[in-house]
């Protein structure tokens, strides 16, 4: 029997009113697996109404950080190919009742959850597999004049990461250190 559409993808709230996670609907069976990621008229019944206009994808060694970034032009919609990741949002929207406050969320390919993170919201994931691919949409172009960081381990945040010295950048709060 086939499904209709809107029963492909499942909207999981968060704490956050316009932050919320998606959960794909994954067909099974012994060759592997096949899932919709993106499908336009669905996902404005579930709240998404905007053109993503850029793709990308990153690939990480365990015990990487990535982030804190966001950008109050830009809204995401983020998964993981391969791997697991602790992926935290903050809300930096600065006239929010929620303004810095934070969330954790465990995004894998084996949970096929995806986020979506609106504009505003800081987002970075901190590698807890070997390897992780993760891929993600954006609304608009990137763009280094308006594109922002927030220090992992801002004070003023408090994110509980589940680490202590991860791989960073120095665009991402720390010394470049290679993985290997």
């Amino acid at each position: 029997m086939v499904k209709k559409l809107t029963e492909r993808f499942r909207k999981i709230p968060t704490k956050f009113k316009e932050v919320f996670l998606i959960k794909p609907l994954v067909f099974e069976d012994y060759r592997g697996y096949f899932k919709e990621i993106f499908r336009k008229n669905v996902f404005l019944d579930l709240g998404i109404d905007m053109e993503f206009v850029q793709d990308n994808v990153s690939w990480s060694y365990k015990n990487v950080l990535r982030g804190m970034h966001y950008d109050y032009n830009v809204a995401k919609l983020v998964q993981i190919i391969h791997g697991r990741t602790y992926h935290v949002i903050v809300d930096m929207n600065q006239n929010s009742p929620t303004y810095k406050a934070w969330q954790s969320f465990i995004l894998s390919s084996d949970n096929h959850l995806q986020i979506f993170v609106p504009k505003g919201f800081a987002n970075g994931f901190l590698v807890l597999t070997d390897q992780v691919w993760v891929h993600y949409k954006q609304s608009e172009y990137f763009n280094p004049a308006t594109s922002k960081v927030l220090k992992w381990n801002d004070p003023s945040v408090n994110i509980k990461w589940p680490i202590q010295n991860p791989i960073l950048t120095e665009q991402d709060g720390g010394n470049l250190i290679p993985p290997r």
